[in-house]
C-alpha cells in the first residue's frame, strides 16, 4: 500500500514528492519518461542492494551529506541523514525523490498538495539543492 502512494514531504534539501512508483511520479510531474529519478536510501546497506560504488569513491559516498551521486551504471543515489526525512524512509527502505513541481516549473504549493496522495507536515521553505557528482571508476565530475 505505501509503495504506490506519492508523499509530499520536506526532504533533506527541498519540499518534494517521494514514492516508490516512478510511473506515478512521471505522470504527476508531466516529465519525459526516459529521465531517471534520484533514489533516496536510508543507509549504505540499502544502497548496496541496488548497485556497487567504485572503490575509489567509497569514503566520499559514506561521508557525504546532502549530496547525490550518479554511478557508472547510470543510477543516482543519495543517502539520507536528515532526521525528518528518515522517518518516512525507514518505512519504505528506499524511494524515488523529486521536487514538488511540474517539470521545468517553479514550486506551487496548491499543485503539490493536490497531486500528492499523502501530505506530511510541516512543510518549510525550500533549502539549497543537493550537490551532484558523477562518479567514474577513478574520476569525479561535479554536475551541480
Amino acid at each position: 500500500m505505501l509503495k504506490d502512494q506519492v508523499f509530499l514531504t520536506q526532504t533533506d534539501t527541498s519540499i518534494g514528492f517521494v514514492s516508490q512508483n516512478a510511473d506515478k511520479l512521471t505522470h504527476i510531474k508531466q516529465r519525459p519518461p526516459h529521465k531517471h529519478y534520484i533514489k533516496a536510501v536510508k543507509n549504505l546497506e540499502t544502497m548496496q542492494k541496488f548497485t556497487r560504488v567504485p572503490a575509489a569513491h567509497k569514503n566520499r559516498v559514506r561521508r557525504a551529506k546532502k549530496t547525490t551521486f550518479i554511478l557508472p551504471s547510470g543510477n543516482s543515489f543519495r543517502v539520507i541523514q536528515d532526521r525528518h526525512h528518515l522517518l518516512l524512509l525507514k518505512r519504505l527502505d528506499w524511494a524515488y525523490t523529486t521536487s514538488a513541481n511540474l517539470s521545468g516549473e517553479d514550486y506551487d504549493e496548491d499543485f503539490a498538495r493536490k497531486a500528492a496522495d499523502v501530505v506530511i507536515e510541516p512543510l518549510s521553505k525550500n533549502k539549497q539543492a543537493s550537490k551532484i557528482y558523477k562518479l567514474g571508476k577513478n574520476r569525479l565530475k561535479r554536475i551541480r
